[in-house]
């Protein structure tokens, strides 16, 4: 079977096509991926792809998801925001009732504020396929965690919340009150979720400051490659923008 690789992310290598399914290198995490893609099948959530077991080359096999993925969310409007907001929430819904495997491991990067329930801990646009319908993959990080740190990274992502989308600050408003009105989320959750955007951001810069200490791969590479600060200028870019912040989600 022809193999077309899969290139474009920061940390998956390996990962190719083969008809319509995608094969990627498995881990000791890959089996409790399965069960929780298995578990969102079975309660009809579609916003993910579905696990397919593993090849002859002991590969984890997916279903190939087509369409298109855009880490720049800029033509995303307010309509497709809350459809955004809407599938997180529908997600994080999903998997109240999903019970992990006794033996379950995960690769959950950075550790949550909590472990209410088993998150993705990456959506995120550049992990969004669009086409008429949208889904989200690269499910390997997933893990236990929170739903306010889930969408907290969320909204960094697609806000954005980043001086490089050079909104102003009605334009950023907007953006994020229709991705957590799509989230449907209630007003003691909005005052804890602007508490979170900040630490949140802070969390990811600290992993790759620690894999550039100790040259941990693959985050040493993308402390190198200037990802680190990227995150601290979108910190920063936070903390000056909680009064626009505060009046969406706390007023």
């Amino acid at each position: 079977m022809f193999e077309e690789p899969l290139t474009g992310g920061n940390v998956g290598t390996g990962i190719v096509r083969v008809g319509d399914t995608v094969r990627r290198p498995a881990g000791q995490w890959s089996t409790s991926v399965d069960a929780l893609l298995l578990h969102l099948e079975r309660v009809g959530y579609a916003a993910a792809p579905r696990a397919l077991g593993y090849d002859e080359q002991g590969r984890q096999v997916l279903s190939f998801v087509e369409g298109s993925v855009d880490a720049r969310p800029f033509d995303l409007q307010p309509d497709q925001l809350r459809t955004v907001g809407r599938l997180i929430r529908d997600f994080h819904d999903a998997v109240e009732s999903f019970v992990p495997p006794p033996d379950a491991v995960w690769n959950v990067a950075i550790p949550s504020d909590g472990s209410d329930l088993i998150c993705h801990h990456d959506l995120a646009p550049w992990n969004l396929v669009r086409s008429d319908r949208l889904v989200f993959i690269d499910w390997d990080g997933a893990g236990p965690g929170t739903r306010l740190w889930d969408l907290s990274y969320a909204i960094h992502g697609f806000a954005p919340l980043s001086p490089a989308a050079g909104d102003d600050d009605r334009t950023l408003g907007i953006r994020v009150s229709s991705l957590v009105e799509g989230y449907r989320l209630e007003a003691a959750g909005r005052k804890r979720l602007l508490e979170l955007l900040v630490p949140r951001i802070r969390s990811m810069h600290l992993l790759l400051a620690e894999g550039h200490r100790s040259g941990r791969q693959p985050w040493a590479r993308l402390w190198s490659e200037g990802h680190g600060e990227t995150w601290a200028a979108d910190a920063e870019y936070t903390e000056l923008r909680r009064h626009t912040l505060q009046a969406v989600l706390d007023p």
